[in-house]
C-alpha cells in the first residue's frame, strides 16, 4: 500500500480562515498564513487553500493570500476558488501554488480541465467536486448530485459520471467533498468515496466529515481513498498532525513520517 496523505484544508473568506457545517454558519477562526505555517511545522503532507466565496461572487482568487501562504511552507499547496481560466491558473501557480483546484468553473466549462492539463500537466489539475446524496434517477443513477457555487447551486449532474469525464479530460486528482458530511465531525461519506475511488484511475482525496483519527483509518481501509482532507479536527485543537499520523501508523496504515 502506498503512503496515505493527510491534507489540511484552509477555507478562506475575506482573508480569514473560516469553518462551517454543510457549507452554512461559517465563523472566522484565524489567519491562514499563520495556520499554514503551523501545520507545515507539524508535518502535514499537503495544504489546500479554498477561497470559498470567489466563485459565488464571480471574482478572482485572493492572490496576495496565496503568495503569503506559499512563502511560509515547503510542501505541496493547492488553491481553488475563483479560477476560471488558464490565465487564472498561471497567476496562482506563479504566486507559489503547485496545484490548481477547479470546481464550479469546470462544470460550466469542462474544457478548462483539458486546457490546464495541456499547459501545466495533469499533475497540476485537481477536480474539486461537491456532492450530495439524492434519490437515484435516470439523470443521476449513482444517487449523488454535483453542486457548485459553494454548494448553493445543484447541477443535475451525476457525480460518478462527472468524475469519469474529468479524468478523461485530463484531471490528475479528484478532491471529493460530501456536502452531507461536511463539517459534521461524524466521519467521511464512505459509500460515495468508495464508489468514486474504485471507478477512476487517478488519486481521490476524501473530504468532509473528519472528526477523529478513526475516520481517516476507515476511509483509507474501507473506501480506498488516497488522501484525506481534514479541517475542524485540527483547527480547533482536538488533534495534531503527529498524533493523527501516530494513530494511523499503529493501525498499520502507511503514512509519511513526521520529520
Amino acid at each position: 500500500m502506498l503512503s496515505k496523505r493527510i491534507i489540511v484544508c484552509l477555507d478562506v473568506r475575506d482573508g480569514k480562515t473560516t469553518k462551517g457545517v454543510r457549507f452554512e454558519g461559517n465563523v472566522d477562526i484565524g489567519d491562514p498564513v499563520t495556520m499554514a505555517r503551523e501545520y507545515y511545522e507539524q508535518g502535514v503532507d499537503e495544504l489546500v487553500f479554498y477561497d470559498i466565496t470567489a466563485s459565488h461572487e464571480r471574482r478572482d482568487i485572493m492572490i496576495d493570500v496565496v503568495d503569503r501562504v506559499a512563502r511560509e511552507i515547503f510542501i505541496p499547496f493547492s488553491v481553488g476558488g475563483g479560477v476560471r481560466s488558464v490565465d487564472d491558473m498561471y497567476r496562482a501557480l506563479d504566486a507559489g501554488a503547485e496545484k490548481i483546484s477547479v470546481n464550479s468553473a469546470a462544470v460550466r466549462n469542462p474544457d478548462i480541465i483539458s486546457r490546464g492539463a495541456r499547459h501545466f500537466g495533469s499533475q497540476c489539475i485537481v477536480l474539486g467536486m461537491d456532492s450530495k446524496k439524492v434519490p437515484a434517477s435516470p439523470a443521476i443513477p449513482s444517487g449523488y448530485e454535483v453542486a457548485i457555487n459553494g454548494g448553493r447551486t445543484f447541477t443535475g449532474m451525476d457525480a460518478l459520471q462527472w468524475a469519469r469525464k474529468a479524468e478523461d479530460l485530463g484531471a490528475g486528482e479528484i478532491c471529493l467533498n460530501s456536502i452531507d458530511a461536511d463539517g459534521t465531525n461524524d466521519g467521511y461519506e464512505l459509500d460515495l468515496t468508495r464508489m468514486i475511488s474504485r471507478s477512476v484511475g487517478i488519486p481521490v482525496i476524501a473530504s468532509g466529515g473528519a472528526g477523529r483519527p478513526e475516520h481517516l483509518r476507515d476511509v483509507f481501509l474501507h473506501a480506498d481513498a488516497d488522501a484525506a482532507l481534514i479541517a475542524s479536527m485540527v483547527h480547533f485543537g482536538r488533534y495534531t498532525i503527529p498524533g493523527i499520523k501516530a494513530f494511523l501508523t499503529n493501525a498499520h496504515i502507511p503514512v509519511r513520517n513526521v520529520v
